[in-house]
């Protein structure tokens, strides 16, 4: 997937995917000017489509590999 840094701000949890209501990691700006929000697995399903018609796309996605700084040692 296309990462795009723009100035929109971070999706958070209360972020849904539009698709199944799981928490969006991936905004995708449209050309027409809407956006759509989807989760991880419907970012990279609908990549392909959703390439022809966005204007910018915002991927988050990273964030679930990542390892929390508040984490303790043996959780990491």
């Amino acid at each position: 997937m296309t990462t795009v840094l723009t100035p929109a701000s971070p999706l958070t949890a209360a972020d849904r995917c539009d698709r199944c209501g799981a928490q969006a990691y991936v905004r995708v700006v449209l050309l027409s000017g809407g956006e759509l929000l989807f989760c991880a697995h419907h970012g990279r399903k609908f990549e392909p489509e959703l390439k022809k018609i966005a204007a910018e796309i915002q991927d988050e996605t990273e964030r679930l590999t990542t390892v929390p700084a508040t984490s303790n040692e043996e959780e990491r």
